[in-house]
């Protein structure tokens, strides 16, 4: 199967736009614990969660993403848009979740889940998408519960 091209594959959210969403998770969260900010973090899950309710066209990402990477989208490779969702997903869980530790008065575990969203991003930065390995996974078992 050939990578296609954004153009080719309508809907599809360009590799440009899945990198800069990875930079801005991995930047921030870096950015935060540097300067001891939870706010920061706040700022990421409030990024993040109108991609994951509202899909790609809610994404302050993608919307400022595909104006300034306009260059780099085109002819670009795609990855799925429900791919990115669940990544966005994973992201936004994790992230509520630091938030909810900072609420709750512990901190040493919000910098740990906030931590981990970055070494996701991170990783994925490198080559290896964790949650499209975990996409991958969940898919399969579906499947092997429930057929088509």
């Amino acid at each position: 199967m050939s990578v296609k091209s954004y153009e080719e594959k309508s809907g599809s959210v360009p590799e440009p736009i899945v990198r800069l969403n990875r930079i801005v998770l991995l930047t921030g969260v870096i950015a935060a614990i540097v300067l001891q900010q939870p706010l920061l973090i706040t700022l990421l899950f409030v990024i993040i969660v109108p991609a994951v309710m509202f899909g790609k066209n809610a994404s302050p990402i993608f919307l400022i993403g595909s104006r300034l990477l306009s260059r780099q989208i085109e002819g670009a490779a795609a990855e799925s848009p429900q791919l990115m969702r669940f990544n966005n997903a994973i992201a936004a869980i994790l992230l509520g979740a630091s938030q909810l530790a900072f609420i709750l008065g512990s901190p040493a575990a919000g910098w740990i889940l906030a931590g981990i969203t970055g070494a996701a991003a991170a990783v994925a930065l490198g080559g290896f998408c964790f949650g499209c390995f975990l996409y991958y996974q969940f898919n399969l078992q579906r499947y092997r519960l429930f057929g088509k």
